[in-house]
């Protein structure tokens, strides 16, 4: 990265970096493999920057295929519970709690319908550039993100809600995350 003749390549991460740090936050659940995600994409994509047509949908195709093949490397190492680690939290807000009760949720999601739930809401693309970004068809998106935002809901209803903000469900554009 240190050329001068990057071909806009540092010019675009410094425009698109926040974008692709959101998506792979979403992506990851965490800041911090959400910074090593969006790192390992660009350096894979800076070796065939000058050949990449669509630089975003390329990077996010990038990095979910990354996402996916981590989360199957160490999937046997994570353990899910049905509650929670005691966390010192104090004074805080509905919203957070809620928050964390949609992660919980979007963790139990299969890495793929992840990926269309946060593509689709989260980067809010349309079904088609969905498609395109992870290799399928439209109806695929359509089906994985109909099942995904069931699954969702039905977790997020087995969850304590809060007397003042209700229930918790991601719609377009109106996003919980």
């Amino acid at each position: 990265m240190a050329s001068d003749d990057d071909g806009g390549f540092r010019e675009f991460v410094e425009a698109r970096y926040p974008d692709l740090l959101r998506v792979a936050y979403h992506l990851t659940g965490s800041a911090d493999d959400a910074e090593d995600l969006v790192q390992g994409a660009l350096v894979k994509v800076l070796r065939r920057w000058r050949r990449v047509d669509e630089p975003m949908a390329y990077l996010r195709r990038v990095m979910v295929n990354q996402h996916i093949t981590g989360w199957r490397r160490h999937r046997a190492r994570e353990v899910l519970t049905a509650l929670l680690p005691e966390r010192q939290v104090r004074d805080v807000a509905d919203r957070v709690t809620e928050r964390e009760a949609l992660w919980q949720a979007m963790r139990t999601l299969a890495p793929r319908t992840r990926a269309v739930i946060v593509l689709r809401y989260v980067a809010d693309l349309p079904e088609a550039e969905v498609a395109e970004t992870l290799g399928c068809s439209v109806g695929s998106v359509k089906s994985r993100a109909s099942r995904g935002l069931a699954r969702l809901r039905a977790a997020l209803e087995t969850q304590p809600r809060s007397a003042a903000s209700g229930a918790v469900t991601p719609t377009r554009g109106h996003h919980a995350f």
